[in-house]
């Protein structure tokens, strides 16, 4: 059974970093499509970045681009999320996904089959 659990988030003030970490279990995701998303209350789910690849190519939404960093640990199986200079609209529930048989960059929720449970991020004004 594959498993996805995240930790790390937490309440933060404007300009403070945290660091998500995605745990897997079950199965290797070595090169496989791993990515975290976000999902602000009332809002659909986003994008915001994701890893792929031998080569661990990454992608970020503009949004976040230069303040997060994405990066994964095949010896730990785990996939994680830097978090630098947090703004409060970054506050959300953030998600991992992954998909071992994807190894291309994707940002759409649907090539994902595998899910974590969230950790909130808030960050305060």
């Amino acid at each position: 059974q594959v498993q996805l659990v995240e930790s790390g988030g937490g309440l933060v003030q404007t300009g403070e970093s945290l660091r998500l970490s995605c745990a897997a279990s079950g199965r290797t995701f070595s090169s496989g499509a791993m990515a975290w998303f976000r999902q602000a209350p009332g809002k659909e789910r986003e994008f915001v970045a994701s890893i792929w690849g031998s080569r661990s190519s990454t992608r970020y939404t503009d949004s976040v681009k230069g303040r997060f960093s994405i990066s994964r640990d095949n010896a730990k199986n785990t996939v994680y999320l830097q978090m630098n200079s947090l703004k409060p609209d970054d506050t959300a529930v953030y998600y991992c996904a992954a998909n071992p048989n994807v190894f291309m960059y994707t940002n759409d929720r649907g090539s994902y089959a595998y899910w974590g449970q969230g950790t909130q991020v808030t960050v305060s004004s």
